[in-house]
């Protein structure tokens, strides 16, 4: 833990960005941002576990997400189907996230300070200091906190569509394309949450057995 922070401190003030549900063929997908505006040493205790969100169990996760809302300025955006159909994925996970950004900027009244992007990509059309770092959901504490609430969000909320449409199993899936998934999608077809751009191999493939 002392290790993410001290990434972070070598770049003075920081803040960090990831998204959850790039991969998944239903659902949104979601970015979050968060800025520290004070650690102690009881922050750095409290968030001891804090890594790469998909290195974690669900119950730390969300033990974390609570912790990290309540010490944290933060934003966390949601862009829907419809729009990564008409964008793609990749430019609505960077607008997710330059969004949320710019929510946490406003808020916290940032001026010299520099955003740390998680992946291999800067954020589009962003007019503020930014660097992009390769896995850095297990480098840097703000960038692992924003890879929580991020995944924490977009796994609650694909709880609720499983309640919407249950015979997908996004509850445990989110949206991803297991053989679950697959097989369901075969027998009751597509929703409106479904990213048909994803499935376009995958009906290929079925049309190319008759």
């Amino acid at each position: 833990m002392d290790e993410l922070f001290k990434f972070d401190k070598k770049y003075g003030v920081v803040l960090g960005t990831d998204e959850a549900g790039r991969g998944p063929a239903a659902g949104g997908v979601f970015a979050a941002a968060v800025y520290f505006p004070e650690v102690t040493k009881g922050l750095i205790t409290d968030l001891s576990k804090l890594n790469d969100s998909k290195k974690l169990s669900a119950k730390t996760r969300n033990n974390l997400y609570e912790i990290i809302l309540n010490n944290s300025v933060n934003s966390i955006i949601n862009i829907d189907v419809e729009e990564i159909e008409r964008i793609n994925i990749l430019n609505s996970s960077l607008k997710a996230m330059k969004t949320a950004c710019e929510n946490v900027i406003k808020e916290a009244g940032l001026t010299d300070f520099i955003t740390l992007v998680d992946g291999n990509k800067n954020i589009k059309n962003y007019k503020f200091p930014q660097k992009y770092i390769i896995k850095g959901d297990g480098k840097s504490a703000s960038i692992a906190a924003a890879s929580i609430l991020a995944k924490v969000s977009r796994d609650r909320y694909m709880e609720n569509l499983a309640q919407e449409f249950p015979q997908y199993g996004w509850e445990h899936n989110a949206g991803y394309l297991t053989q679950e998934h697959l097989s369901a999608i075969d027998k009751y077809g597509t929703t409106k949450y479904h990213r048909l751009s994803f499935l376009r191999k995958h009906f290929e493939k079925q049309l190319s057995l008759f």
